[in-house]
């Protein structure tokens, strides 16, 4: 009886120690992306605009109209793309549906071949085939899975995706407008706020990819940073040739 807690303990113990995160879902890629880009892109194109010398007003304007324009751009592309990706999907599963009924012997032996080659003994391998191939659905599904490396139950969702990336653009696009918003007459808490959202998105994102949460905070304020000095640059040539 100690003997059968013990193990029970035990697989507990590595059911909960292992677990994994999703990355197959359609959420978690245009949250993020879009997060970085609304911040990096509305920063970009205030700096740019506050470096030809224009009024508070006219960046404050900029700043509003870049997070609406570039949010519903950003939902748009997302759901396009990921509708497509769903559509291209199915379509394969339509292809693999048919094939599995019109020659259900091809695909079983298919599918054995596939286990020898990873090294399963032929009988074992042709039972396995048998047996698994008598569900056509579960059939398909491991077909999938093999043939195409997707998962026909955990598809990304379109709507998911273009939510996310709204969202997560106009969040980070508003952060450098928000200190106009609050009064701010100087670009420089502005780009302080975007240099603190910067860091944080990056270091957000290294606790997901279990990457260095520092190296990649400095890399993202270092390519945001470059960014927001490069459009500066040319807006000032750009408010200077105009005027």
């Amino acid at each position: 009886m100690a003997i059968i807690e013990t193990e029970a303990a035990l697989h507990e113990a590595h059911r909960d120690n292992h677990t994994h995160r999703d990355v197959n879902g359609g959420w978690l890629r245009p949250a993020v992306f879009g997060a970085m880009d609304g911040l990096v892109s509305n920063l970009a194109l205030m700096t740019g605009v506050a470096g030809g010398a224009v009024s508070q007003q006219t960046i404050i304007v900029t700043g509003l109209v870049g997070l609406a324009a570039g949010a519903f751009s950003m939902a748009a592309g997302e759901y396009t793309s990921v509708a497509s990706q769903r559509e291209l999907v199915q379509a394969e599963l339509d292809v693999e549906r048919r094939e599995l009924r019109k020659h259900p012997q091809d695909e079983e032996r298919e599918l054995a071949a596939l286990y020898v080659s990873r090294g399963v003994e032929p009988d074992l391998a042709r039972e396995v085939a048998r047996q698994l191939s008598k569900d056509p659905e579960q059939a398909l599904e491991i077909h999938a899975r093999e043939e195409l490396g997707i998962d026909p139950g955990d598809l990304p969702s379109p709507t998911v995706a273009a939510v996310s990336s709204f969202g997560s653009f106009a969040l980070g696009a508003l952060l450098p407008v928000l200190p106009y918003l609050l009064g701010a007459t100087v670009l420089w808490p502005a780009l302080l706020l975007a240099f603190v959202g910067l860091f944080a998105c990056g270091a957000v994102v290294a606790k997901v990819t279990a990457r260095s949460w520092w190296f990649s905070g400095l890399r993202q304020l270092a390519l945001g940073g470059a960014a927001a000095g490069v459009t500066y640059v040319l807006g000032s040539l750009f408010g200077t040739a105009v005027g």
